[in-house]
């Protein structure tokens, strides 16, 4: 059923098609973010509660989607090299980790910002900002085991077992605001039948959060063709494109 997939599995495969789309992906993904970002920050009328600091949203909506879509992406990888046994899709979950882990951070962060003139607070317990911060936890942990072990097979195998493991959080970081009696505001982009957002600022949001995906995707080729790099470089392809390149 998978057979056309076999090739891909192949690491020199693998690696020079990561490259082609790196090319494409990179330039696309900084030119469409930074459409979103100056149109979202310099253009976009003010929210007639929150005033400007509502221009936050165009990094911190689309840094929370991502850290969620990363981890998916990651667990997808993580169930492939643990069924079956494809390596390229272990050395995947390392190159996925760091980027998923900074998307975290990075709707924490601005999350807290956005929150303090807002809440009056930095942080609270709320059900949605604890269960993004277990995301990061996560994300650490993976990166932590994979260099946790002296056989590295061991470590990777570990990493695999808890991406797929901390899948069960992404329901509950979604689902929180409706599960719960949360401060966080509920859905607004995600009905799409009618969106509590106005068009005006609705559409520099979506490039953003396209732009940030873009993104991901070409991050996750730049860190994978190392990573193949660094697991295959005692063949002679390597040494062959290594010479190509000087």
């Amino acid at each position: 059923m998978f057979k056309w997939l076999d090739p891909y599995a192949k690491p020199q495969t693998l690696f020079n098609l990561l490259g082609r789309w790196q090319r494409v992906l990179m330039p696309l993904g900084w030119l469409l973010l930074a459409i979103g970002t100056v149109w979202g920050l310099g253009f976009t009328p003010p929210d007639y509660q929150q005033g400007d600091s509502y221009r936050i949203i165009h990094i911190h909506v689309p840094a929370a989607i991502w850290s969620m879509g990363a981890y998916s992406s990651m667990a997808i990888a993580a169930f492939i090299a643990l069924v079956w046994q494809i390596k390229v899709a272990q050395w995947a979950i390392g190159a996925m980790a760091p980027i998923g882990a900074v998307f975290t951070a990075i709707a924490l962060w601005t999350g807290a910002a956005w929150g303090e003139p807002m809440w009056g607070t930095w942080w609270v317990w709320d059900a949605r900002l604890t269960s993004e911060l277990i995301l990061l936890f996560l994300y650490l942990g993976v990166i932590a085991l994979q260099n946790a072990f002296s056989e590295q097979a061991t470590g990777d195998k570990a990493a695999a077992v808890l991406a797929l493991v901390g899948v069960v959080n992404l329901p509950i970081i979604h689902y929180s605001v409706e599960w719960w009696n949360t401060l966080h505001q509920g859905a607004t982009i995600t009905k799409f039948a009618k969106p509590s957002i106005d068009p005006s600022m609705l559409w520099p949001l979506l490039i953003c959060i396209v732009a940030l995906g873009v993104l991901f995707g070409a991050l996750v080729c730049q860190r994978l063709r190392t990573s193949i790099l660094r697991h295959e470089q005692h063949r002679p392809w390597v040494r062959q494109w290594a010479q190509e390149q000087a």
